[in-house]
């Protein structure tokens, strides 16, 4: 996927979960995050972060956030990214582990019990799958992980997942690691445990856990190599 419009900009603070601070131009100015999480490992003060600025110029922000440094690093944090990334990838060509031929039907969040899951897709009648995508901003030593925060939504997509395996369906969790020189992913026990247990279930239930990294620029990303995991 690409942006428009690239600004290049300083950190300054974040006041909540929606808004960040940051020096555009020798100027001060209130932008709009693209992501919810905590990402406090990366929004430091001083930090180089890249904007993009919005096609909407009523917005109450004229700019949204949605990379930035960490060290030699360019880190996306777009939380809408991932999504579209793998819609990209799948939609050009890219065949799952698993998969017996090319998508004849591809759809975007489809429900399943009591989740939305990401994507959906079919190669034959009895060759379904549902696709949970999960973007990655946690890095530590080169090993990603996630989640950055307690996610009660994410443990229950997992089960859901696992339950989609037991009626005979493909199922699979991927994690875009929204950044480049990955050297594994692993789910993060410290912050949520239950996350990784649900995680480690659903792999016993039949659930593909994959995890790629991605090719990053301020203006792009594109998914790239598959990554090791570490369960």
């Amino acid at each position: 996927m690409r942006y428009d419009n690239i600004i290049p900009a300083r950190f300054i603070r974040r006041p909540n979960r929606f808004i960040a601070h940051c020096l555009v131009d020798g100027r001060e100015e209130t932008v709009h995050v693209k992501n919810t999480g905590r990402c406090k490992e990366l929004l430091v003060p001083g930090a180089q972060v890249y904007l993009t600025r919005a096609a909407n110029p009523a917005r109450k922000t004229a700019c949204d956030l949605i990379a930035v440094r960490k060290g030699d690093r360019l880190i996306n944090m777009d939380a809408q990214a991932p999504n579209q990334v793998m819609w990209e990838a799948l939609a050009g060509g890219l065949r799952l582990p698993g998969q017996p031929g090319a998508w004849r039907d591809l759809r975007r969040e489809v429900v399943f019990g009591a989740s939305r899951f990401d994507l959906w897709g079919r190669v034959e009648p009895d060759w379904q799958a549902y696709i949970e995508v999960k973007g990655v901003t946690l890095e530590e030593n080169d090993i990603a992980s996630f989640p950055d925060a307690p996610t009660v939504r994410g443990a229950r997509h997992l089960r859901e997942l696992a339950a989609a395996a037991a009626l005979g369906f493909a199922a699979y969790a991927v994690f875009v690691i929204q950044m480049e020189a990955a050297a594994c992913f692993t789910p993060n026990d410290r912050q949520d445990p239950d996350f990784g247990r649900a995680l480690r279930e659903a792999v016993a239930a039949g659930v593909r856990v994959l995890a790629y990294e991605c090719e990053t620029a301020p203006d792009s990303l594109t998914l790239g190599r598959p990554v090791a995991l570490r369960l």
